[in-house]
């Protein structure tokens, strides 16, 4: 049995209204034609936070806020869902107690059959914790935006799955010079090199990163001016949610100081331990010279004994001349090593560069043959230098024979003088004026590696018996005891400069004059002289004890300066002269010579000695004896000591 019509409808009507009360979600009510509240459900209660009989019969406008009343939107809405059929947006809308919220508003009209609007039905729903989400995720992706914005150290920005650029950063401007419209839309492989391009290196980046999700590398890389800065890399893929490509996240850093500062370190620790070595090495070298010294003392005193002493025998005599040669060879040998080792002993005056090549210019030509051609650029003005003028000609000899050895045949040699003046820091001069004395050669030249070692003590490229290794090494030695530096400019097939820079005399410094041998005074030396020798080379001393006693003097030995200030105060005798080795064990020949001015005023010392520094506290003046030496040497600084302190008493 069906139930009736009327019933039916009520029971619809309150199933519907059941359907509605239990909907907390929204707020569902009913407005009359005018836009009155008919009726309100409890969803409306919980998120507007009027009771049903506050709020029923009044204007729904009262939910809108004052700036929405002021434009009509109320009434705008009303308008629109009868001409339209619905109404539908987003907006702030005012609960009871004032405060406000997002909501989500449908507003549709209602019709009975005859077309008479009978109202309104109104849906809202509260959007705030979408709205405040969605406002949250604004305020990240401005924050983020702000700072990606303002990093300047770093490119930032996004490639697209085919490798255009879809974002751009400022740092990315200010490091690779593109502005934003100028960059975005176009590929990212225009940021590579040439030869980078035509490797494909683009394509294997994205490749890379597609494949392992990350692709990080260090290269140089191109800016729109076209130079080029050395980059640190990183590219990482970005996926969706269903872990599809959408692009690329890429960051570049500008490393190239960071690269430079690196090299800078590295070539300094590398020269550090160059240096270090060849510290050592100079160590080395000049006590090995020293030593050597002292065996050549020995050697050629007895040979130059020997001569005087031997009969004139024809078959002796060319053997006992090549053993003094051979000698003499070893002793010029031992100065290059005490050059390089910078203890040997320079006898500094001011010399004008022009004039000392001048003057060698007959000797140079006939030592090169005439297979090479001298030139020579010598300025007007006086270049003026202070430093040993023999030792300076022997090593202006040793540069003009590498470069004759270098011409391998025909070829020209040019010696050139030119002013150098440094006014800043960073190169391998400090600032100041300089003479740059240089020697260039048409030769094959040299190659990096055979540069850098050109003046390494014993390295030659002129095969075994040709060379000692040592030229170079004497004249870098000699330049820097003057105070300057020594420069090699050489490429291969292109000849060879090498230069030597020396500082320049202050002005008003003249050359010295050529001194006068020193001539035996009429009124002294006494015919013979009681003499003390003190050396703790028992082969030395007996050398020069021999030497001495042929001149005619008295010799007494003292094997130490110990032994020599125990004769000394002995009183037993009365001593001229001392003549003293300087580098002695405990007592070293400069302290000896301090106690016997101390002691005994009046006392003429000679200090025998190769090295160019004495310690801290010595005499400079000490009348010096280079070893090793001949007796014609020794016989003229005793004549000349002998006489000097004669007339000073």
């Amino acid at each position: 049995m069906s139930m009736p019509q009327t019933e039916t409808t009520l029971l619809d009507e309150e199933r519907y209204r059941l359907l509605v009360d239990a909907i907390t979600d929204y707020a569902i009510y009913m407005l009359d034609p005018t836009g009155r509240i008919a009726s309100w459900n409890p969803g409306a209660q919980r998120f507007k936070g009027y009771e049903a009989p506050e709020i029923l019969g009044e204007h729904f406008s009262r939910f809108y806020t004052e700036e929405d009343k002021l434009i009509h939107l109320p009434e705008l809405a009303l308008r629109t869902a009868a001409t339209e059929g619905r109404f539908e947006n987003e907006g702030w809308r005012v609960r009871k107690d004032g405060t406000r919220f997002w909501a989500h508003v449908i507003i549709d009209p209602i019709w009975d059959r005859s077309g008479q609007l009978l109202g309104f039905a109104k849906v809202t729903r509260d959007l705030s914790e979408r709205k405040n989400a969605e406002a949250e995720i604004k305020r990240n992706r401005d924050q983020f935006e702000i700072l990606v914005q303002g990093v300047m150290d770093y490119a930032l920005y996004m490639l697209d799955p085919n490798g255009y650029v879809s974002n751009w950063n400022a740092g990315a401007e200010r490091i690779k010079g593109y502005r934003a419209d100028e960059i975005v839309g176009k590929h990212f492989s225009q940021f590579y090199t040439e030869e980078d391009r035509a490797n494909g290196e683009p394509a294997k980046s994205l490749e890379t990163a597609l494949r392992e999700g990350r692709m990080e590398k260090e290269g140089w890389r191109q800016r729109k001016d076209g130079t080029r800065f050395f980059a640190h890399v990183v590219l990482d893929a970005i996926r969706n949610d269903k872990g599809e490509i959408i692009g690329f996240a890429k960051v570049t850093r500008d490393i190239t100081e960071k690269v430079e500062a690196q090299k800078a370190l590295a070539k300094a620790r590398e020269d550090l331990f160059q240096s270090q070595k060849l510290e050592a090495i100079g160590q080395l070298t000049g006590g090995i010279a020293h030593d050597f010294n002292n065996l050549l003392m020995a050697i050629l005193g007895s040979l130059e004994m020997l001569r005087k002493r031997m009969p004139d025998d024809p078959a002796l005599t060319p053997l006992l001349e090549n053993a003094i040669q051979g000698g003499e060879r070893g002793a010029a040998l031992t100065q290059r090593m005490l050059a390089f080792s910078r203890r040997q002993e320079l006898n500094i005056k001011a010399i004008d560069l022009g004039d000392l090549v001048r003057g060698m210019m007959d000797f140079l030509q006939r030592s090169l043959g005439s297979s090479a051609r001298i030139e020579t650029r010598i300025p007007p003005y006086n270049a003026v230098v202070v430093t040993d003028p023999l030792q300076l000609e022997t090593a202006l000899l040793n540069l003009v024979v590498n470069a004759r050895d270098a011409l391998a045949g025909e070829g020209t040699i040019t010696i050139g003088i030119d002013e150098h003046d440094v006014t800043a820091e960073g190169g391998f001069l400090k600032p100041g004026r300089y003479i740059q004395f240089s020697v260039a050669d048409t030769g094959e030249g040299m190659d990096v590696e055979t540069v850098n070692q050109a003046t390494t003590p014993f390295f030659t490229t002129k095969g075994v018996g040709k060379g000692t290794g040592l030229g170079l090494s004497m004249v870098q030695g000699l330049t820097e005891q003057s105070g300057g530096k020594l420069h090699i400019d050489s490429k291969k097939g292109q000849g060879t400069t090498v230069s030597l820079f020396l500082p320049r005399a202050e002005e008003g410094v003249i050359p010295a004059e050529e001194e006068p041998v020193h001539q035996p005074n009429s009124d002294a030396p006494p015919k013979t002289l009681n003499v003390l020798a003190v050396d703790d080379d028992a082969l030395v001393l007996m050398n020069t004890t021999l030497m001495l006693e042929d001149l005619g003097h008295r010799v007494t030995e003292a094997y130490s300066g110990t032994e020599a200030l125990d004769l000394l105060h002995g009183n037993e005798i009365e001593f001229d002269l001392v003549i003293t080795d300087h580098s002695m064990p405990k007592i070293t020949g400069s302290e000896l010579a301090s106690e016997i001015a101390r002691h005994w005023p009046h006392l003429p010392v000679i200090l025998a000695t190769g090295y160019a520094e004495l310690p801290p506290g010595g005499d400079a003046k000490l009348p010096r004896l280079p070893k090793p030496f001949s007796q014609a040497q020794l016989q003229d600084i005793v004549a000349a000591v002998i006489g000097t302190r004669t007339l000073n008493k």
